[in-house]
């Protein structure tokens, strides 16, 4: 019970602040909506929905993985699903014959592998370092029409790569450099920059300005601030586009085709060719599918926290 003072007795003004805390917070609509999504996304039906989602998006995977054991004529005449009997009672028989062949016999996959490790790498590298130096002079230099020209980069994004293709190949066969590695690597950096310097502008411009404010105070230039204030705090943009831009070239196959003669072409090329005209080597696609997944699930599953963290960075403000 609450003591009414009596008349004698003095009575004490409660600090502002001390009030302020005992009075419920009233939240922002964005808050509102982020405790709505929760308690949406943590309910039963939820979690039951993404299980069911899960699981009928692993069962083509599985079904392919079974397959790549399985013998050449069981492949032609029977599904994957007819093996799960057989794992009971003894009769289902895999082998490693189909890796085999689709890595060192006809499809010679190995090779085109080690090609798509050299064209890859350096086509997450260069644009990764031609966009953060952009995103960095979007983000913290002054200089005439930056909003128009950030808004012109940023709309280059709409424009399909198709449109480009011919254009680009015309030029490498002027330069004297088509169907090696230079034209992938050149044509996945162009295809690539306007969403690396859209997400690596987003996430520098959260970044507390009082930071960069502060290392001015101090004499720091543009290259210092660059590599000993922001880049460290970059990190999880820079990974997030990273894992964006690897599976985008692993998996590509237009690029390659295009400007790649068979010598430099990626595997994607190189599985596509496995079947043939005729259809002679289909049984082998499921090995080669998987040898072509290996690195991507790797590098996904290893670096998924830093796409998670720079997925969301930037995305919401205040």
């Amino acid at each position: 019970m609450t003591s009414t003072p009596t008349p004698g007795q003095a009575v004490t003004a409660r600090p502002a602040e001390e009030v302020a805390a005992t009075q419920p917070r009233k939240l922002s609509r964005l808050e509102k909506r982020a405790i709505a999504t929760k308690g949406k996304l943590s309910s039963p039906w939820a979690s039951l929905t993404a299980i069911i989602i899960a699981i009928l998006w692993t069962i083509p995977s599985v079904g392919l993985l079974v397959t790549s054991f399985r013998p050449e004529l069981d492949i032609r005449r029977s599904g994957w699903w007819t093996v799960i009997p057989g794992l009971f009672n003894g009769e289902a028989e895999f082998t490693t014959e189909n890796y085999e062949t689709a890595l060192y016999g006809t499809g010679n996959l190995a090779t085109f592998f080690v090609n798509t490790i050299v064209i890859t790498l350096p086509a997450v590298v260069i644009p990764i370092t031609i966009a953060l130096l952009a995103a960095y002079g979007f983000a913290w230099i002054e200089f005439r029409g930056r909003e128009i020209l950030f808004v012109a980069v940023f709309a280059l994004q709409v424009v399909p790569l198709q449109v480009a293709l011919i254009p680009l190949l015309r030029d490498y066969v002027d330069l004297g450099v088509n169907g090696t590695f230079w034209t992938v690597w050149l044509s996945h950096s162009i295809f690539a920059l306007p969403l690396a310097i859209f997400l690596l502008h987003n996430f520098m411009k959260d970044i507390p300005r009082s930071l960069v404010e502060a290392a001015r105070v101090d004499g720091a230039g543009h290259v210092k601030i660059f590599f000993q204030v922001l880049f460290p705090l970059l990190v999880p943009a820079i990974a997030a586009f990273g894992i964006f831009q690897f599976l985008w070239v692993w998996n590509d196959l237009l690029v390659g085709l295009t400007f790649t003669d068979t010598p430099y072409r990626p595997i994607t090329v190189a599985i596509a060719e496995l079947a043939g005209s005729r259809g002679g080597d289909w049984h082998l696609l499921t090995a080669g599918a998987f040898v072509a997944m290996i690195v991507p699930l790797v590098v996904f599953v290893a670096l998924q926290r830093y796409f998670v963290r720079g997925m969301l960075a930037g995305a919401v403000k205040g």
